[in-house]
């Protein structure tokens, strides 16, 4: 192998002068347009002296016209310092590289990628430049179709998301069961729940192991059968314990280049155990009552609500409200429920709780709620009544009762200064303000001065200048 071949380093002709000798004017001019799609002939002042177009686009931008202009003025004003750099490199003799430029054509910008070296001849520069705008649009394409490919990996994430989020917050028991292997690939929380497993123990476990052995055999041929046809009715199974008895069905879908099973367990009644009349005829009340009753769990996310709440809020439909925040309906952001749910934690039972509720549509009504915290089956949650109790409040509410406070106030003027006024009007506001928070907070002097911004000291300070701290002593004791 050449030695010269070893390094990184571009390799000129050993010998031109013996083996390519003088060229003539007419050859090297030939060469030179050969070379590229446009050859430029500039002098020591960088002017264009002589074009040799190849790229027939290039005339129709006007690129013949050049000659006699500065070599700066054809191009764009953010490609005029590599106009610069190029022709001072070269009058350097420092080794050529290509630069792109931009010029203003005629039917808008060219880019163009330049190398310009010494002619030796007078100081003049030789520049020899291709277009790419072949490769500009190919590279617009490519970008477009990486932003395309960050769009839907975009929303892939975030249909992934909802439907995760659907996955974990339905209350029915979801299995997905590979159809090559039977074995559970992903189980929700409530099939987790169903079967009494901990998370992810039921990942990677064959899906009869679920079930009673007794059923294991229906169950595995259920699955068998919903991927041979379509429509397969639910078989009953019981589960591995032997103690809950359940519907099974199963639906195939495909998945990349594999098939799965969406397996759903519905929870039955025991077998030859009728359900509970008194149980039912619950449910029954409970759905039909005029008050709003809402079951969520311990981070406040809605489980279940009756057709009260549904018009309280303002929905349509069940589905628009499960799995939402209760937060967003109910009480003031930031305030009211976390200080209901400490109550609950501490006590387990919060009654005449006064707080406010919000439609969809901007209606906001005045509730006073009663609470209740539980556990079902591992399960923590809290059941909670609210009553509408607006209209009551506006029906018992003195008429009159502020305007005539500020009435005699107004009296005042000429009578007392100013500054008795404001101190009088502030006493006023800041009483209304307490009675409003002991008001929401079922007469709690604690959570009135958290809600008030106060500490407890002060708080019960303003209450014995207002006359207000009966009960305030007893707060204090320990």
């Amino acid at each position: 192998m050449d030695a010269r071949s070893t390094g990184s380093e571009p390799i000129p002709f050993t010998a031109p002068a013996e083996t390519i000798g003088a060229l003539e004017a007419d050859v090297a001019a030939r060469l030179l347009a050969a070379t590229g799609d446009v050859a430029l002939v500039i002098d020591a002042r960088g002017m264009i002296r002589d074009v040799a177009i190849a790229h027939p686009e290039l005339v129709l931008d006007g690129f013949g016209d050049w000659i006699g202009r500065r070599w700066s003025e054809t191009v764009t004003i953010e490609s005029r310092a590599k106009i610069d750099e190029m022709l001072e490199d070269a009058a350097a003799g420092t080794a050529p590289r290509w630069r792109q430029i931009n010029h203003e054509g005629a039917r808008g910008e060219v880019p163009v990628r330049y190398l310009a070296m010494d002619a030796a001849h007078g100081g003049r520069v030789i520049a020899i430049g291709r277009d790419i705008r072949a490769t500009a649009a190919l590279q617009q394409r490519l970008l477009a179709a990486q932003q395309s490919m960050e769009r839907d990996y975009i929303r892939l994430r975030q249909a992934e998301s909802r439907y995760r989020q659907l996955f974990e917050l339905s209350s029915e028991a979801v299995l997905i069961v590979d159809a090559a292997t039977r074995r559970i690939t992903d189980a929700n929380p409530a099939a987790r729940r169903l079967g009494g497993a901990r998370k992810d123990s039921l990942t990677g476990q064959p899906f009869a192991a679920i079930l009673h052995p007794a059923d294991r055999d229906a169950g595995v041929a259920l699955l068998g059968a919903v991927g041979a046809t379509e429509k397969v009715p639910p078989l009953g199974v019981r589960m591995a314990d032997g103690r809950q008895a359940c519907e099974l069905s199963a639906t195939l879908f495909r998945e990349g280049r594999g098939a799965f099973f969406l397996v759903r367990l519905t929870p039955l009644s025991p077998a030859g155990e009728a359900r509970d009349p008194a149980a039912t005829a619950l449910e029954t009340m409970l759905e039909r009552i005029p008050d709003a009753f809402v079951l969520a769990d311990e981070t406040l996310t809605i489980l279940a609500q009756n057709n009260a709440f549904l018009d309280l809020t303002q929905t349509a439909r069940a589905e628009q409200v499960t799995g939402q925040p209760l937060g967003r309906f109910v009480g003031r952001p930031g305030i009211d429920l976390p200080l209901l749910a400490a109550q609950l934690r501490e006590h387990g039972a919060v009654r005449n709780f006064t707080t406010i509720i919000r439609g969809d549509y901007g209606l906001q009504e005045e509730v006073e709620l009663a609470a209740v915290a539980t556990e079902q089956d591992g399960l923590h949650c809290y059941g909670i009544s609210l009553r509408n109790v607006g209209p009551l409040r506006a029906a018992r509410q003195p008429v009159g009762d502020a305007p005539r406070s500020v009435e005699q106030l107004t009296e005042l003027v000429g009578r007392v200064s100013l500054k008795e006024i404001v101190r009088e009007s502030t006493d006023l506001i800041e009483r209304l303000c307490i009675e409003a928070a002991l008001s929401y907070t079922s007469d709690n002097r604690a959570s009135a001065a958290e809600i008030l911004g106060l500490s407890r000291q002060s708080l019960y300070s303003k209450l014995h200048r207002h006359g207000m701290a009966a009960g305030a002593l007893a707060d204090e004791a320990p």
